[in-house]
């Protein structure tokens, strides 16, 4: 008996203690906060702006290949530029309509002050030519080593520079002539140290120039560049529809090789290639106002025109040299006059001497004293 009481004592009592520590726990959790974090709210869409594709780039701009090197550069005249602040942009073979035609040369007006015009040149590279687009910019760039004449030699340009707002033309490469128009200019006998074929239009692969960026010409490549200017633009798609300036119509002879302004195909100052049919160049300068006769009188017209003589492979600047007679006091160059162009107009016919007058009659009083 005393065993079962004892035990069911000792039962109650465990219960007890069982009871009250779960009281405990219930207790202590009851008073502590438990927090789960809440996840981050998930991060906006990214705001997606539409950037419409930029226009297709005009031809003169893009990179062309072509599978058959450029026609040798044609010999030709170099024309006075138009007025003040005009700056070269020579001529060049571009790729359109299945073949090679001719952008004549001609005088731009520069997209702003202080730049300079780094033509366009031809490439051989991975088997086919690829034409590299000119470009304006403080610094004449790499341009293939090309001798396109009239300052650009092959390295850098000579036919002038920036002074302050104002360019200076060098007369020792340029045909600068219209001085009372243009006063700042300079003389400076330009050597042509690059050892090329003056002819050679394109770089690198068979028959082609030799020629490697200089470290000027790589700095000048990563400066800021200006794209040709629209008057350019048009002046390259006149040529791409001109059929006369096809390379397989001329024969790699022009008869419009350069121009005084951009697009200005016909009239005074249009300049034909050496080589070029005579009747063609003809037909060129004569559909401007004032027909036959603007293009007797323009350079390259009429043979024997020292002004419309094509230029010579080896001068500086692809002139032909300066073979003139001493210049005359009073022209606007101190050249001697141009009359080749104008042949001397026939002497008119002899007036007949005048009838000569009958003796007049003494007067009395002479009379009475030759009488005496």
């Amino acid at each position: 008996m005393m065993n079962s009481y004892l035990k069911s004592r000792s039962g109650t009592a465990v219960a007890r203690l069982g009871l009250g520590l779960g009281l405990a726990a219930l207790t202590f959790v009851g008073g502590c906060e438990v927090r789960v974090a809440a996840p981050p709210p998930p991060p906006p869409p990214p705001r997606v702006v539409y950037s419409p594709p930029p226009p297709p780039a005009p031809a003169v701009d893009v990179e062309v290949q072509a599978t058959e090197a450029p026609p040798p550069l044609p010999d030709y005249e170099q024309p006075p530029p138009p007025d003040d602040g005009y700056l070269w942009t020579p001529g060049y073979w571009a790729w359109g309509g299945g073949g090679y035609y001719w952008v004549p040369g001609t005088w731009v007006q520069p997209p702003r002050v202080g730049v300079l015009w780094t033509p366009g040149y031809w490439g051989f590279v991975g088997g086919v030519y690829a034409f590299h687009a000119g470009y304006w910019g403080p610094h004449v760039g790499f341009y293939g080593g090309v001798n396109y004449g009239f300052g650009y030699v092959g390295v850098g340009f000579a036919g002038g520079r920036w002074v302050g707002n104002s360019f200076a033309y060098n007369r020792a490469v340029t045909n600068v002539t219209n001085v009372t128009v243009i006063h700042n200019t300079y003389n400076e006998t330009v050597v042509n140290n690059v050892t090329v074929n003056n002819r050679v239009s394109f770089n690198g692969g068979a028959g082609g120039i030799a020629a490697q960026p200089t470290a000027q010409e790589r700095a000048a490549a990563a400066e800021p560049h200006v794209p040709p200017t629209p008057a350019q633009h048009q002046h390259v798609q006149e040529a791409l529809h001109n059929p006369a300036l096809a390379a397989r119509a001329n024969g790699g002879h022009p008869a419009i090789a350069a121009t005084p302004r951009p697009a200005a195909f016909s009239g005074p100052g249009v300049v034909g290639a050496r080589g070029a049919a005579p009747a063609a160049v003809a037909a060129a300068q004569s559909r401007a106002p004032g027909g036959a006769a603007a293009a007797e009188h323009a350079p390259g017209a009429a043979p024997g025109n020292p002004a419309g003589r094509p230029g010579t492979p080896g001068q500086p600047n692809g002139a032909a040299p300066n073979t003139a007679r001493p210049g005359t006091p009073g022209q606007p160059n101190g050249a001697a006059p141009n009359n080749a162009a104008h042949p001397p107009t026939p002497a008119a016919k002899a007036a007949p001497p005048p009838k000569k007058a009958p003796p007049a009659k003494p007067k009395p009083e002479d009379r009475k004293r030759d009488e005496r």
